[in-house]
């Protein structure tokens, strides 16, 4: 054995052969592996009570403690199954464990909900003998289904990412590979054992070997519903854009109202900055804000009842917003060297020095299309120049802001009124004054500008967005 794994980990889930490998492993004199070990009803199979003298209640309270045992008490290598409804804790630790020997197991999906159908059915998970094998057909509910196959997916995506952001790498096999000698030869190669199998075990028994037609009451229906599952993925709108922070540090709550704001940049931040600071007859400055994730989850232990919200901007506004205030204008907030670099390397046709009175209506016109050309291959990953929170899809922003917390509610820019007046009287304060609107953009006015081709650039650029709330076409 070489010293480049000290454990191993079957990432698995019910009726995918989990079992049939686990026998396999267990043939080689170099392993030992421990069944389903963090199982939460049960500790490596349903009639055990400990693993190496560690007790389900031990586990519970230590699960590294158990992990540990499996790594310096078995007779070889030590590992165990581990499927996504396990503790959690216990994946965390091998995921996170280069040391730890990534072995996932998958199968058709819908291969072994049918299977787990018939288990169900028949109460018969594992068979050694053919001539008490139960028979029993699985009937298909599409609802079911679709959580199952959303939670295998969920869990693979996880386990995908979280190795890939590690570097790590795992050794992935199929159901329909458990019989292949040579493949389970390459799992031992792959754990750093010298040692070969000349047959696989034979005890365990594939319990129906039937195909799917054969095996479903209502197969019709079933391939009714499988036929709308999008397995390319056809309909998914493409995603190049990084993802994002949680941005804490931008975060607003009230001078002394329960509310936080959660802005996101060139939407209505200064307008509603303004109104959250008269709920307290307070100036912006006394609005609390530049916090850490400590100093804002402090404040929410603190300010019982307080209400979290966001501001979404119609896209097309948000995108003439950006433009005029962080790139065409100079001065404050602007984006300078992205400014410059949009001009020398993009060819943005705005003056140098700022609109001029040689700056028309026509030659703005030209220049934010032009910003939209840009704007098209930024958000496609195209570009060297960063996906700035100014233009980043509001659905990208939101997902980050979820790492710490997700705004209860959501309002858009042209409910403002009636919404944040509704959030106020609900925090105690019934008589708020309406938000004012935001006024138009200088040099020019989106209305100035917008036309079918706008609108046709804006929501191909942010589909996404489009796709996610609902958009539709600018007033």
């Amino acid at each position: 054995m070489n010293a480049q794994f000290d454990y191993f980990v079957v990432l698995a889930e019910m009726r995918t052969g989990s079992n049939l490998l686990e026998a396999n492993l267990n043939a080689f004199q170099s392993f030992e592996c421990h069944g389903e070990a963090f199982n939460p009803a049960f500790i490596g199979y349903p009639n055990r009570t400990e693993i190496l003298g560690i007790t389900q209640a031990t586990r519970e309270a230590d699960p590294a403690r158990l992990i540990d045992t499996i790594k310096t008490r078995s007779a070889g290598m030590g590992g165990f199954r581990l499927f996504h409804n396990h503790d959690a804790r216990a994946l965390d630790i091998c995921l996170t464990d280069p040391r730890c020997a990534k072995i996932i197991l998958t199968r058709n999906p819908a291969e072994s909900y049918v299977s787990w159908k018939i288990a169900q059915e028949t109460g018969q998970w594992k068979l050694t003998n053919v001539k008490r094998r139960k028979d029993a057909k699985a009937h298909f509910d599409p609802v079911e289904f679709d959580r199952h196959i959303a939670a295998l997916q969920s869990f693979q995506v996880d386990v995908l990412n979280r190795l890939q952001k590690s570097g790590q790498t795992a050794f992935y096999i199929s159901y329909e590979d458990l019989n292949d000698l040579d493949i389970i030869n390459g799992i031992a190669r792959y754990l750093g054992s010298d040692e070969r199998l000349e047959a696989l075990d034979s005890a365990l028994k594939i319990q129906n070997p039937q195909p799917l037609a054969a095996k479903v009451a209502n197969f019709d229906e079933m391939t009714q519903a499988l036929a709308g599952i999008d397995r390319f993925n056809l309909t998914r709108t493409p995603d190049f854009e990084p993802r994002r922070g949680a941005v804490v540090p931008s975060h607003i709550i009230g001078h002394r109202a329960p509310l936080l704001y959660m802005p996101i940049k060139s939407g209505p931040v200064a307008e509603v900055q303004a109104w959250m600071a008269a709920l307290d007859n307070a100036s912006i400055e006394e609005l609390k804000t530049k916090m850490n994730q400590k100093d804002l989850r402090h404040w929410m232990r603190q300010a019982r009842g307080h209400r979290s919200f966001s501001v979404l901007r119609h896209p097309a506004a948000r995108a003439h917003a950006a433009f005029c205030q962080r790139i065409l204008l100079r001065g404050p907030g602007s984006l300078g060297e992205i400014r410059r670099v949009l001009r020398n390397f993009y060819k943005l046709p705005i003056p140098g020095g700022g609109p001029d009175e040689s700056y028309d209506r026509r030659a703005h016109y030209l220049a934010f299309t032009a910003f939209l050309d840009f704007l098209r291959a930024n958000l496609r990953g195209q570009t060297s120049v960063r996906v700035d929170a100014n233009w980043a899809t509001q659905t990208a922003i939101l997902q980050g802001m979820a790492q710490f917390t997700m705004p209860d509610i959501l309002i858009r820019e042209d409910e403002m009124t009636l919404e944040l007046g509704a959030l106020a009287k609900q925090v105690g304060y019934p008589g708020a004054a309406p938000v004012t609107a935001a006024p138009p953009d200088l040099p020019y006015a989106l209305a100035d500008i917008y036309d079918d081709d706008i609108e046709a650039q804006i929501a191909e650029i942010y589909q996404r967005d489009y796709v996610m709330f609902g958009w539709g076409r600018w007033r």
